[in-house]
């Protein structure tokens, strides 16, 4: 924790916060600092830029929308060697909290989604833990990271959380911490602090794009006056010409001159108009930041049909499958007690996603999936419509394979050839039954 605040000094240092409290507030907002754009960017106004949101959102959704099982693996003798047996444990309570219900106001998805989108915008996902007198797991309540900070104290990690005015403290026991990427592996970065002029960029082009078309920030057209104008004059043309002509739906209106004034109308300078592409090229910089394929935040000017199933495989195996694994293993570390994580005679426990799930809204690619399962012996006929949530059907547990495959053992040895079969010996004329005419 000492490397943790020198680290943060050097840091606020940096930033030009050099008094304690300033130090301490960074510590509760890293990222509530303006972009060199102007715009102030917070892990709370970072969301009203669509790419941003969109990202979150995105990832958060996918983990949260996979089923989290808590498993149950066990070791049996058969045919005296050692199997391992894996079952759902779907009779602890614990079960239900990452699976059905995180607490009595919150879904296992909305739950899970928070933790997740937290983890993504400040770097940490926390969680205060609730048990029952047994030490099991009966609820979860998410906090946001901007309420909560861990600390040290008497040699023992607790996390400071505030409450209103004042500060409460959590001993390690009762808070479910998931931390991000970070310069420590014990918190994580906050992507947004990190990507603030990215994203300040991002949010400047999109007011000024409202403002351009809103409020008409560029002329388009120039009126002339071929006298000087008296004072008089030039207030009352200066108002009266935008409050008829500029802003949106305004452009097409009828314009009355008067005194021989000509209107000459001007084009948008190539400069300016640049700005659509530049917000076109912050989606992949946005998406970059958060490793996404840009196709994922509806950016398809790179995308065609021959590579949107690779991008389509590198989001899972690049985006997803990292935070399912970072996920799982806080979940395994700070849920589980120390005997359902040992093995005993009830076997150990352990969480799992399904990450089959991201099939469900692929039908074909589903079918796929079980018809190579269930060809290879790997699933059953009732196994496949378990996951179908259908009934099992009599006859449905076999497991089938093809006929025509063996063991390793015995593909490298030729087979043995079968025994040539023994002729019949021919009948005795004596031995024929009565009433056969003998030849």
């Amino acid at each position: 924790m000492g490397q943790f605040r020198n680290t943060m000094k050097l840091l606020v240092r940096a930033l030009g916060l050099t008094d304690e409290k300033a130090w301490d507030r960074s510590l509760w907002n890293l990222s509530g600092f303006q972009s060199p754009s102007g715009e102030t960017v917070t892990e709370h106004t970072a969301l009203t830029y669509s790419a941003v949101y969109n990202a979150i959102t995105l990832i958060s959704g996918t983990i949260g929308a996979l089923p989290c099982h808590l498993m149950q693996k066990k070791s049996e003798m058969k045919n005296g060697r050692t199997v391992e047996k894996k079952r759902l444990a779907d009779d602890r309570r614990m079960y239900r909290v990452l699976h059905d219900e995180f607490n009595p106001y919150m879904s296992a998805m909305a739950g899970r989604e928070c933790l997740v989108a937290h983890a993504l915008a400040w770097g940490n996902g926390y969680a205060e833990i609730v048990r029952n007198g047994y030490g099991e797991l009966m609820e979860l309540w998410p906090i946001t990271p901007d309420r909560i900070r861990p600390e040290m104290k008497n040699g023992a990690l607790v996390y400071r959380v505030r409450v209103g005015n004042e500060d409460i403290y959590l001993p390690r026991e009762k808070v479910l911490h998931v931390p991000g990427d970070g310069f420590d592996g014990f918190t994580g970065y906050s992507k947004i602090a990190l990507a603030r002029k990215s994203i300040g960029l991002s949010m400047a082009l999109e007011t000024f794009g409202a403002l351009y078309f809103g409020q008409g920030t560029h002329p388009g057209v120039i009126v002339s006056h071929p006298m000087k104008l008296s004072q008089q004059g030039h207030e009352k043309l200066q108002k009266s010409l935008p409050a008829a002509h500029s802003g949106l739906g305004k452009s097409h209106r009828l314009l009355l001159l008067e005194e021989n004034m000509k209107v000459e109308k001007i084009g948008i300078p190539p400069d300016d108009s640049q700005f659509l592409e530049s917000r076109q090229f912050q989606i992949p910089e946005i998406a970059r930041w958060f490793n996404v394929p840009p196709h994922k935040l509806k950016d398809l000017t790179k995308s065609s049909f021959s590579n949107i199933e690779s991008e389509q495989q590198s989001f899972y195996g690049d985006t997803i499958l990292p935070w399912l694994v970072r996920f799982e293993q806080n979940f395994n570390m700070q849920l589980l007690s120390p005997s359902d994580k040992e093995y005993s005679g009830r076997g150990r426990l352990y969480f799992k996603h399904n990450a089959e799930g991201i099939l469900r809204a692929d039908t074909a690619a589903r079918g796929e999936f079980y018809t190579k399962m269930f060809n290879i012996g790997a699933l059953s006929i009732n196994e496949i419509r378990a996951y179908e949530d259908k009934d099992p059907v009599d006859g449905g547990d076999i497991h089938l394979v093809p006929l025509n495959m063996t063991s390793l053992e015995n593909a490298g040895e030729p087979p043995e050839p079968k025994p040539a079969p023994k002729a019949l010996p021919m009948p005795n004329e004596d031995d024929m039954p009565p009433g056969r005419m003998k030849k």
